[in-house]
């Protein structure tokens, strides 16, 4: 397999690369803070760039690492005469991933399995003494993107962490970490933190426009994507609002299941060919469970993920009794999903058990 063919871990699927999207929406107090720190001469040589994931951590990343190397007289956001030209030499070299002074450590590719590794491995992180070395010839600011911190396995973090505390001159690394609890507390407390909140959704629309996708469900996309592009891409990419909708169909008759329609949706998830539906599946039940939970502490949602959403949400959980239960078993059905595709249980034996356990569990509320 070329170069070329290989997946890109840190790509979205039907989005631009984070290095190629020309602007990003809703991080403006992030941007800021690195922008005050820079300009007051107070640049640390980590940063930890924290969110949920699809708000623009990654893109944010790039346009750090575009005005560190680039090295402009002005600022970097705002204004968008204060950005990067994107003709300057060094935002060239980064978009076409050629530029000698930025060093990259993500997922590599197992060439045995022909699949992307699970984590990042010390091998890749190891590479950054060369990357050090030859890049200070030129005297320039050197640059480290670790897209996604949390996936590195024990080894990698603490190769990262020595690089943290023994920092080269010049030399900037950027972590960005979907949970960053994960990470060891010294890579913590050895970075200054740069928070990316959801987007709201106007800026959520933007982004998706940007991206190149439109869509007429906004109040659906907006509820069930939870202020992240990423998810929203996921969602249009793979008819995931419409499933969505087939499962509140599912859950319609609670604390009873429409059984044969509970079938269908269970067997649509087994073969080779949908294991994509077979994981957004997992994800939209857990996401359910979430919604449930919340609605018995907070009251009918006010946006909905699909037509009868918030009625049916508003009936099997209509007090924090209620919301306890739902959050109870999405903890435990999270497990089970671990658990069971851990061991390859079949796909939709898994879903046809969790929603029975939704089924039970709505009947015990009933009852209560």
């Amino acid at each position: 397999m070329s170069d070329e063919d290989i997946p890109e871990p840190d790509r979205i699927a039907g989005a631009p690369h984070p290095r190629e999207t020309a602007q990003i929406f809703g991080q403006g107090k992030a941007e800021a803070d690195f922008l005050d720190a820079f300009s007051a001469g107070r640049m640390h040589s980590g940063w930890l760039i924290t969110g949920p994931r699809g708000v623009g951590k990654a893109t944010l990343a790039w346009k750090i690492a575009t005005f560190l190397l680039a090295n402009p007289e002005a600022g970097l956001f705002g204004d968008p005469a204060l950005a990067v030209d994107p003709e300057h030499p060094d935002a060239r070299l980064i978009q076409s991933g050629a530029h000698p002074r930025l060093s990259l450590i993500r997922r590599p590719w197992d060439d045995k399995t022909k699949k992307l590794r699970s984590e990042i491995t010390v091998d890749a992180v190891r590479s950054l003494k060369n990357f050090f070395h030859m890049s200070a010839a030129d005297g320039g600011r050197r640059v480290v993107i670790v897209d996604a911190a949390d996936e590195l396995n024990r080894n990698a973090a603490n190769a990262i962490l020595k690089e943290l505390e023994e920092p080269p001159a010049n030399a900037t690394i950027l972590l960005v970490a979907h949970q960053p609890s994960r990470l060891l507390p010294t890579i913590r407390s050895r970075c200054r933190e740069l928070r990316c909140l959801r987007l709201g959704a106007d800026d959520l629309q933007k982004a998706l426009a940007q991206a190149g996708h439109l869509s007429d469900h906004g109040e659906s996309l907006a509820a069930l994507a939870g202020g992240s592009a990423g998810d929203a891409i996921r969602l249009l990419n793979h008819d995931g609002l419409a499933l969505y909708a087939a499962l509140i169909k599912v859950f319609s008759s609670l604390p009873h299941i429409d059984r044969p329609a509970a079938l269908r949706l269970a067997d649509a998830c087994a073969g080779r060919t949908a294991d994509v539906r077979f994981g957004l599946t997992l994800d939209l039940i857990d996401l359910f469970l979430s919604r449930a939970a919340r609605a018995g502490l907070m009251g009918e949602p006010s946006a909905q993920g699909a037509m009868g959403e918030a009625r049916l949400l508003a009936r099997i959980a209509p007090d924090d009794r209620a919301a306890r239960r739902w959050a109870q078993l999405q903890q435990d059905l999270t497990d089970r999903s671990r658990h069971g595709r851990a061991v390859n249980l079949d796909p939709a034996a898994l879903i046809l058990d969790m929603i029975f356990k939704i089924e039970e569990t709505a009947q015990a509320t009933a009852v209560a």
